[in-house]
């Protein structure tokens, strides 16, 4: 039956009246309001972090694209000095040009830095970057190559007009963990990371069922915290400056109100993947628990021997001597940590809240920037975030917080994540600054009041102790690569006759171009390159 053109035009018009009915009927369900995003944005208007943040606390991007940016600290004229990495570890990208280390200033006032300026050493005199980065009477000290540097900062300007006084020279780079975070309290005594060349001290590093050296002669040299005086240069590294042994990887630290020193703890890598027989797959992931130490002169922290299980809340016998997962041993004469963390979280800065902005509960705390993982494959990663840990004097006084989450963006892995928080500041002001060290962003973290004073929307961390969860991926490789012979080549090269071995270990450096600007690849091909960057 064919319409007469009169029925066609009411029948069109029934339609859209119809579809316009419909359309209004379902609009309130598909653009209901979320009241919690809406109390943030209109407290927190200029928020374009994308970060997750407890209730009455904004964040803003200060900074981005400034390189790897690693630690940092800021000035009381509120400017933020940056320390940035390069290398292997970051694809062999080219830095920026103009130096490794960044002072960024907001001079305008919108809570974005408008200034940026660079300075320090640059690719082409031979730096590779660093993370350590510090102040102490007005001038800035930090971590390049195997030194740590002082630049005296003119009246007038940010950035320094002169070269720098080397303080200590001769720190170790070769192995997994080349970097050399510091920290230097107001008597000017400078607490030195010097990391551990391997993950274990195996005779192979990272190999299937290698036992481990005995003795570990890389401790010696590494492993552990070093002291020097921030107030005299052309200092060199030795055995002599140990100050604490057995801290596999300590990169954050801070001090309290009452002088102690507290630095964090990488967690040794691998029980499942080199040791199956003692460990089953799911403890790759849970085991060992991240460490927060409370820093002793003299003190031994386990390492390599032993390892903190939070399930039995003890330092444990490494399997590589001799261990099952159970015996104590030698592990009992060890110090304990303050307090502990997930599995393979990796802290890589810490600093201490000193001011008035944030709400009291803050205070005498420590905030604490986690990397992330990558050896809890194939279970899901974990870490990525900045979590708050309260203390009551040389202790860890109850669970810790996850302060600020969503850097990683969709996916939590090494690869996959967008960001990754890398250091932390606080300024006069009292803004908290988080590093990213993958695009190079700088967050700027500030509270904006409210009647919770910071104590809602709080999210306690997972404990220690809590499951893996389902397999999600493919089994993971150490981002600094396996290098079985990372140990030996780093602490048991041959010492002549008529030569010392600090004499060979500069001997090293200068081979693989870690010290003097290049390796000797003209001649010895890739056996000169510098070792792959570490981990973290």
């Amino acid at each position: 039956m064919r319409l007469s053109n009169a029925f066609k035009t009411l029948l069109s018009a029934l339609v859209a009246l119809a579809a316009m009915y419909m359309g209004s009927s379902l609009a309130p369900a598909q653009n209901k309001s979320n009241p919690a995003a809406e109390a943030k944005s209109k407290a927190c208007p200029n928020d374009d972090s994308g970060l997750q943040l407890p209730t009455g606390f904004c964040a803003t991007v200060f900074a981005d694209d400034i390189g790897h940016a690693r630690h940092m600290v800021v000035a009381p004229s509120r400017v933020l000095y940056v320390n940035t990495w390069s290398g292997r570890y970051y694809g062999n990208d080219t830095p920026h040009a103009g130096g490794f280390l960044v002072a960024l200033q907001d001079k305008s006032g919108t809570g974005r830095a408008d200034v940026i300026e660079r300075f320090g050493e640059t690719v082409q005199s031979g730096g590779a970057g660093g993370t350590g980065i510090d102040m102490y009477k007005g001038s800035i000290y930090a971590e390049i190559n195997d030194r740590i540097v002082r630049y005296l900062l003119p009246g007038g300007s940010i950035v320094p007009s002169g070269s720098a006084d080397t303080i200590v020279s001769g720190l170790p780079l070769g192995g997994d963990h080349p970097m050399h975070p510091f920290i230097i309290n107001a008597e000017g005594s400078m607490y030195v990371d010097v990391a551990s060349a391997t993950n274990s001290c195996q005779l192979k590093n990272r190999t299937l069922k290698s036992p481990g050296a005995n003795p570990c002669t890389e401790l010696e040299t590494r492993g552990g915290i070093w002291r020097y005086d921030a107030n005299k240069t052309n200092q060199t590294f030795s055995t002599a400056g140990r100050y604490a042994t057995g801290i596999r990887n300590g990169e954050g630290f801070a001090i309290d109100s009452g002088g102690r020193v507290f630095v964090t703890q990488h967690g040794r890598d691998q029980l499942h993947a080199n040791w199956p027989d003692f460990y089953k797959p799911d403890l790759e992931a849970t085991l060992p628990a991240e460490e927060l130490l409370l820093l002793k002169a003299k003190g031994d922290y386990g390492w390599p021997e032993c390892y903190y299980d939070a399930f039995v809340e003890k330092l444990v016998l490494a399997p590589e001597y001799g261990g099952d997962g159970k015996t104590i041993g030698v592990c009992a004469n060890k110090i304990a940590p303050a307090a502990v963390f997930p599995a393979h979280w990796a802290p890589n800065a810490m600093v201490r809240y000193d001011q008035k902005q944030f709400p009291a509960r803050y205070r005498e705390g420590v905030f604490i920037a986690f990397h992330g993982s990558w050896n809890r494959a194939p279970y899901p990663q974990g870490g990525y975030n900045v979590v708050f840990q309260a203390l009551a004097g040389d202790r860890a006084s109850g669970q810790c917080e996850v302060f600020a989450d969503g850097f990683a963006g969709a996916v939590k892995s090494p690869a996959k994540a967008e960001h990754r928080p890398s250091g932390l500041a606080v300024g006069p002001d009292g803004s908290l600054y988080v590093s990213d060290d993958i695009r190079g962003r700088i967050y700027r973290i500030v509270y904006q009041g409210g009647s919770e004073g910071g104590a809602a929307n709080i999210t306690a961390c997972p404990t220690a102790t809590a499951p893996a969860g389902n397999p999600v991926e493919e089994a993971a490789k150490p981002p600094e690569g396996t290098h079985p012979d990372a140990g030996a080549a780093a602490n048991n090269l041959p010492v002549p006759e008529g030569a010392t071995r600090e004499m060979v270990a500069l001997g090293e450096r200068i081979y693989r171009g870690q010290v003097g600007g290049a390796a000797c690849t003209g001649c010895h091909g890739e056996s000169g390159q510098a070792r792959l960057w570490g981990r973290t």
